[in-house]
């Protein structure tokens, strides 16, 4: 949930909006691939539902669920995915395709800054919570070790309620199109 957290508060109402009307839910059975390794994806994709695994060989890398974006690395430097992503049980996600949304960047100065900050928010506490796991800054090593990786920075407390507000909005508006 923590990425689209991000995602969702730094986007303003009419980003939401314009990204609920641009996509479109996708379900996936339990063992669809969504994502290969090294094969070039032309979508970005918000996890609605179930679970998904990362996954490179014969190894995982992660289990997401609700709210996990994927694809945004391939789709910042456009370059095949490092990892392949299945489904692991039924679950749906939420697609957009990569050339309409860099389509609205190109068009919308103001979407656009607020698009890659959000990703540059969530890239960075990735990065922070991989590196502090592989012992990058080994003197802080107790408080890696007893820091919850859910916790949310301070400045982001601040815009959770409406993060969530707006990705429950965004959710009950692709339930009902999806159901229409």
């Amino acid at each position: 949930m923590r990425k689209a957290l991000y995602m969702f508060g730094i986007l303003d109402d009419s980003d939401v909006e314009w990204l609920g009307n641009s996509g479109s839910a996708c379900p996936l059975q339990a063992g669809t691939v969504i994502i290969t390794q090294e094969k070039p994806i032309d979508s970005l994709f918000i996890i609605l539902n179930g679970e998904l695994q990362v996954y490179s060989g014969e190894i995982e890398i992660a289990r997401l669920q609700s709210g996990e974006i994927l694809g945004e690395i391939s789709f910042v430097d456009s370059r095949p995915p490092l990892a392949s992503v299945k489904a692991l049980v039924d679950s749906s996600v939420f697609a957009i395709k990569a050339d309409l949304l860099r389509h609205k960047l190109a068009k919308d100065a103001s979407f656009s800054s607020r698009f890659y900050r959000a990703v540059a928010v969530f890239l960075a506490d990735r990065l922070r919570m991989t590196t502090s796991r592989f012992g990058y800054g080994r003197a802080n090593q107790d408080t890696v070790e007893n820091t919850d990786p859910d916790e949310l920075h301070p400045e982001l407390l601040e815009s959770i309620g409406l993060a969530a507000a707006r990705f429950d909005k965004f959710l009950r508006r692709i339930s009902t199109y999806t159901a229409g």
